[in-house]
């Protein structure tokens, strides 16, 4: 009888073995929650199955000790470096790699013929550049090499890696000394792209001087792949052995120098007011300008023929990168990050100090303090930020953009672009400075994560902040792309279609689905900065991070990883069916009420209503002979017979049935399909007949069984009205049109106007503040 009255509503699976798809194309399974297994490099001394380095864990490290010239006249840089090489490694090496990254721009280099091009309408210098054959005097040319005695070495050059012969082998444990003496013509970055370069100000006839990958350097020699020595193209960036550096360089003496690392003779640089000025800035909470507006605008109108050597030195860094011009303003001030004292500074010209004096420093101190929150606390003495129309990173030094209108006005987005890039490269300090990944074979490793990054210090700084990737709906509409246009995370830099959006916003908006979707803030946080704990001044791999992530969280990510990284499947899950169901209480007034109800309503059809409407006579109402017992019988009354049954069953139920029984639930019984393939949580929102919500949050394991389609029942207290996936836009879904029931659609939009866009860092779109002041 109680099995009668209780009927519990289920879900009904099929049985099918987990087989492969593509060995059983009627399986529900596709691998996606499989282990990783073997697409991850095998756990061993070096790397330990946890994600940890293992116990014999070893890396190499290289000195320089570098004096340089830069002669401004010629835009020419010549150098000489005694390099250290400390072979750390088990293995005896025979020979040296060093990179020679400034060879992407020498003439010989092939590195133009491995894309195709097109032409359009419109073509900039730097589009045509990169088309017609190169020209001018490029590249890097050695002079000599020699061992710590003298004794020249023989060297093979193969486009930007430098093999250098041993005379004889070095083994474990010993550490070489070599001298290389080098030059190279400094390029225009403006023209011919490029990292490093120069920039012409015709205005006022000077140069601006950003000095990267202009020095020979060690390749990384590593337990997991041996020597890296992929060629620079120009796109997958570096991978380098962490050391120490002291560099002399000479310039005008009306110049500037900014670099990595510590300035080791300030006093004989500065003239006395500048050098009381940076000894004011050393406990100032606000920016102090070292060198002032006045002062750089004074040396841009001449030229100084003498010359002096700044002098800087870095300890444990993988990198050495300089800014030298006449024309810059400079202001510091002191920050912490986690306790830590960092000198936080800017270099910026004239064009830039309405944007850079108020802002450039204090996003570099903020982006300190935020990356040291969420990873480790910053390890280095000063952070730099530098105004040269780029975007680009080096340990404790970056280049980035935003320039004001020549009356001193600026947009908006120029605004909040100069923000984000410096808090974007500020924040490489971290990916890739100090967790050392190998930017040449994963460029997501250290973009992706440090974009993560950029956008939690961009909604800390302003929780208006337009951040334009790390929210999931944002990375849409590159997920629902054609085919031919993506690759999985886990691809190759050098060959990757859609750059940005791949190594950088898709890693980023991953990341962020795990912290605030998939694991929660207080998990992620915790393997997260347990991971940069771990690999800090240390070489990782991806393998390392996926096992760190779930070895510090206790949470199986394996699908995750293979969904999100290794590939290309987008977000589509779909609300298929919403049925009702509620417990049939077998109370004769509910159910005859009821019954009566539905049996109006199937009578109520248009051809009854019309005849009455139209007044019609009816025959058995025109001839009562026609008229019976059913003619006024009540079909849904309630007999005696009915309540003394239903007085039965109720006491014969149990406690907890009576409480059951009491509860008047709804039961959804709601089908969910993955249209899309990655399999996400289901994030369900509930509106009931009342206007209030509630969600239901469903762990993406449902999928497990069956990963195109699953049915799961829901009890509410509440009717349901509507039923909502994803509300928040939070799982990255490329079609919400399907995750509403009943359905709604969406107008699509179209522009009648399209705005032109200018070129990077430069004012666009509205300036209101220009119009503002015209009105004044």
């Amino acid at each position: 009888m109680r099995r009668t009255l209780i009927c519990l509503l289920g879900i009904f699976c099929s049985s099918v073995p987990a087989l492969h798809a593509q060995d059983n194309p009627g399986s529900n399974h596709a691998n996606r929650f499989e282990q990783l297994g073997t697409m991850l490099q095998s756990p061993n001394m070096y790397r330990s199955a946890s994600g940890a380095p293992g116990p014999k864990y070893w890396q190499q490290r290289a000195d320089y000790d570098i004096t340089a010239e830069l002669d401004d006249a010629a835009q020419k840089l010549t150098g000489a470096e005694t390099i250290t090489y400390f072979n750390n490694s088990p293995d005896p090496l025979t020979y040296l790699w060093l990179q020679l990254d400034e060879n992407e721009h020498d003439p010989k280099s092939d590195n133009r013929s491995f894309d195709g091009s097109r032409m359009s309408d419109k073509m900039t210098q730097q589009e045509l550049n990169s088309i017609l054959p190169p020209t001018g005097d490029l590249g890097v040319k050695i002079v000599k090499i020699t061992d710590a005695d003298g004794k020249v070495l023989p060297y093979t050059i193969n486009q930007t890696m430098m093999r250098i012969d041993l005379p004889k082998t070095l083994m474990p444990g010993e550490k070489y000394r070599l001298k290389v003496e080098w030059w190279y013509n400094i390029s225009n970055r403006m023209t011919i792209g490029g990292r490093g370069g120069y920039e012409y100000f015709p205005e006022d006839q000077n140069y601006l001087y950003t000095i990267a990958q202009w020095y020979p350097r060690l390749a990384v020699y590593s337990d997991f792949q041996g020597w890296q020595n992929k060629q620079f193209t120009g796109r997958g960036e570096f991978a380098l052995t962490f050391g120490d550096f002291r560099v002399r360089m000479t310039v005008p003496t009306d110049h500037i120098v900014g670099a990595t690392g510590e300035c080791q003779n300030y006093k004989e640089m500065l003239t006395p007011a500048q050098y009381q000025r940076w000894q004011q800035a050393q406990s100032s909470k606000e920016p102090v300008e070292v060198v002032t507006l006045e002062e750089a605008k004074k040396a841009m109108q001449s030229k100084a023929t003498a010359r002096k050597t700044w002098v800087y030195e870095a300890q444990n860094v993988r990198d050495f990168a300089l800014v030298s011009s006449r024309r810059l303003v400079w202001d510091a001030m002191a920050a912490k990050a986690a306790g830590n004292k960092v000198m936080a500074m800017s270099y910026y010209g004239p064009e830039a100090y309405p944007l850079y004096r108020r802002y450039s420093t204090k996003v570099v101190a903020h982006t300190v303090q935020s990356y040291s929150q969420h990873t480790i606390p910053y390890p280095y003495p000063v952070a730099i930020s530098v105004e040269a129309a780029n975007g680009m990173e080096y340990p404790m030094i970056c280049f980035n953009y935003g320039r004001a209108d020549k009356d001193g006005t600026y947009s908006e987005s120029t605004k909040n672009g100069m923000i984000g890039v410096i808090t974007h490269e500020v924040g490489h300090n971290f990916f890739p400075m100090i967790v050392n990944s190998d930017e040449r074979q994963w460029t997501w490793m250290d973009e992706g994560l440090n974009t993560f990054c950029q956008f939690m210090a961009e909604q800390e700084w302003d929780s208006n902040f337009p951040s334009g990737r790390g929210p999931a709906h944002k990375i849409v509409d590159y997920m629902k792309m054609p085919k031919d246009q993506l690759e999985p995370i886990m691809t190759n830099s050098e060959n990757i279609v859609q750059f940005g959006p791949n190594a950088y916003a898709k890693p980023a908006t991953a990341l962020n689905i795990l912290r605030e979707t998939v694991m929660g803030r207080e998990l992620f946080d915790f393997a997260f900065r347990e991971y940069a704990r771990r690999w800090a001044f240390k070489h990782p791999t991806p393998a390392d991070f996926f096992r760190t992530m779930e070895d510090a969280s206790a949470v199986d990510l394996d699908w995750f990883w293979r969904g999100w990284f290794f590939g290309t499947e987008p977000v589509d899950i779909a609300i298929d069916s919403v049925k009702w169901y509620r417990m049939d209480s077998k109370n004769p007034a509910e159910n005859n009420k009821d019954a009566q109800a539905a049996y109006d309503k199937n009578m109520d059809h248009v051809a009854r209503q019309r005849n009455k409407a139209a007044g019609m006579k009816f025959v058995v109402d025109q001839d009562t002979s026609l008229q019976d017992f059913y003619s006024k019988w009540n079909r849904f009354e309630v007999t005696n017979e009915d309540k003394a049954t239903y007085d039965e069953l109720i006491k014969g139920l149990s406690a907890e049935e009576k409480i059951l029984y009491n509860s008047k639930k709804n039961f959804y019984e709601v089908t969910f399909s993955n249209k899309g393939g990655l399999v996400m949580p289901l994030i369900i929102e509930w509106t009931f007949t009342d206007g209030t919500k509630e969600t239901d949050r469903i762990s993406a394991y449902i999928w497990r069984k069956n990963e195109f389609q699953v049915t799961k029942v829901f009890a509410k207290d509440k009717t349901v009205a509507a039923v909502k996936l994803d509300p928040l836009r939070e799982t990255a879904d490329i079609d919400e049109d399907n995750n509403n029931w009943p359905r709604q659609a969406s107008p699509s939009r179209f522009e009648m106007f399209k705005a032109a866009s200018g070129v990077r860092g430069a004012s666009t779109g509205d300036n209101p503040m220009k119009k503002a002041n015209a009105n004044k």
